[in-house]
């Protein structure tokens, strides 16, 4: 069954547009709330946190009024982290998480995701039935029965304790100078507590949102605002969130950037220097090619999965392992938190640089990214492009002048009349050219 409004992370788009509207927040609400009562007996509680949009504040509403009408209790957070959310559910025992968040994507749009009781995403199969509820006649409860709504004063604590607690109890940031970018967003207080209460001089950056400029030029999504201010503050690192910090950037005191892939070796070369076992990570198909090998250097399995951390963390929990990631930031620990969490992430990765006394370009000495070149082809609505002769004769003859040097992936957009075709190489040039051979060749 398809699904006509969650998309791979929840429902999202511009505000004031079908589905981001308040109509159809109280109707998700009440489907929702509906939902969770065919599942459980009793009163139903939810959890609804949100980032730092100004539109926030109507669909916040708009939901509560939903789930009250269908019997459902609300616990409020205000902004919230989306880790944050999904961790205090779980904590409070709460039946479901609620995210009012569009992550990276400017302050115009917005979005809904969810978490289940144990704080972890659900499955299409309840995203499906949210959707056949949906379609259905509302059942408005009658008075008596009506949920009831109230806030949670120390939500931002409770969750600052839960990051301090991942970071070694015998560790600390002293003598650190770190500056902290929360794309004025959800983790705009939380973050620079979370690094100071653990010692560290913080310069805060990103903290000032006002509903309209989260990850307006700062953030995960704009590092070149990090990578400056870390120079100009002379800081040892800087941390960069997106909107809703479930997503990690990282830069050193030189100003090299690392991405989320590098990030991803480094945590789980910090836990083989401890002796612990690491049998396999995963990442996606556009993971570079030079973390996978580095890996397997290391004699831990790399497996890819579809791109998007849903798709990391399905695969993580199949194979019973516990760290994954993507290259945008999105990072995985299992044992620390149930989904991708920035503070957390950017935690993980200090502890590394503490227990080594080693800084991160050092950690990831040997470590070089392969060059990667990306042609976008138009496709004509035509075009089978799986079965097209000259692709198919092409790529075979890339994939063999690359061999272990590199790799080649092909993929349709899923969101627009695009086929991205991806090279990646030990050598610029080498990508360039044969990026270029797969594209011409879907023009003849």
């Amino acid at each position: 069954m398809s699904r006509k409004y969650f998309g791979t992370d929840g429902i999202r788009g511009t505000v004031g547009q079908s589905p981001i509207t308040p109509d159809f927040m109280l109707r998700l609400g009440h489907a929702v709330g509906q939902v969770l009562k065919r599942q459980q007996k009793g009163k139903p509680s939810v959890l609804i946190g949100k980032d730092t949009r100004i539109s926030g504040y109507m669909l916040e509403s708009a939901l509560e009024a939903g789930f009250a009408s269908a019997g459902v209790n609300v616990l409020l957070t205000g902004p919230l982290p989306t880790p944050g959310v999904a961790y205090l559910t779980r904590a409070l025992r709460q039946d479901l998480g609620v995210v009012i968040s569009a992550s990276h994507n400017p302050f115009a749009d917005n979005g809904i995701k969810f978490f289940s009781a144990k704080g972890e995403k659900l499955p299409d199969a309840w995203e499906q039935e949210v959707e056949a509820m949906l379609e259905q006649p509302p059942v408005w409860v009658d008075s008596a029965s009506l949920g009831r709504a109230r806030r949670i004063e120390d939500a931002q604590g409770r969750y600052i304790e839960f990051c301090k607690a991942s970071f070694g109890s015998d560790l600390s940031l002293r003598g650190l100078k770190i500056v902290v970018d929360a794309a004025h967003g959800a983790a705009h207080k939380v973050a620079p507590a979370v690094f100071h209460e653990l010692g560290a001089e913080i310069v805060p950056m990103g903290c000032s949102p006002d509903g309209y400029n989260i990850n307006n030029g700062v953030g995960a999504t704009a590092p070149k605002a990090l990578v400056e201010a870390v120079l100009a503050h002379g800081a040892h690192y800087g941390i960069a969130l997106d909107g809703d910090a479930d997503r990690l950037l990282m830069v050193d005191a030189a100003g090299r950037l690392f991405n989320g892939d590098e990030l991803l070796y480094v945590m789980v070369a910090d836990r083989l220097a401890q002796g612990q076992r690491v049998p396999g990570a995963v990442g996606t198909l556009m993971t570079n090619m030079a973390v996978e090998l580095a890996l397997r250097r290391q004699d831990v399995e790399f497996v890819r999965a579809k791109v998007g951390d849903r798709y990391v963390l399905e695969e993580l929990a199949a194979r019973g392992w516990q760290l994954g990631g993507e290259g945008s930031g999105h990072l995985l620990a299992l044992d620390k938190h149930t989904t991708g969490d920035g503070i957390v992430s950017s935690l993980l990765v200090l502890q590394a640089v503490c227990r080594s006394g080693r800084g991160l370009a050092e950690l990831l000495d040997g470590v070089t990214l392969f060059p990667q070149t990306l042609i976008n082809v138009r496709l004509q609505s035509e075009l089978d492009w799986k079965s097209h002769p000259g692709l198919a004769r092409t790529e075979a003859e890339v994939q063999a002048e690359l061999g272990d040097r590199g790799r080649v992936l092909i993929r349709k957009s899923g969101t627009e009349p695009l086929l991205r075709v991806m090279v990646e190489a030990q050598e610029a040039e080498l990508a360039r050219r044969c990026a270029q051979r797969l594209a011409d060749s879907l023009q003849g």
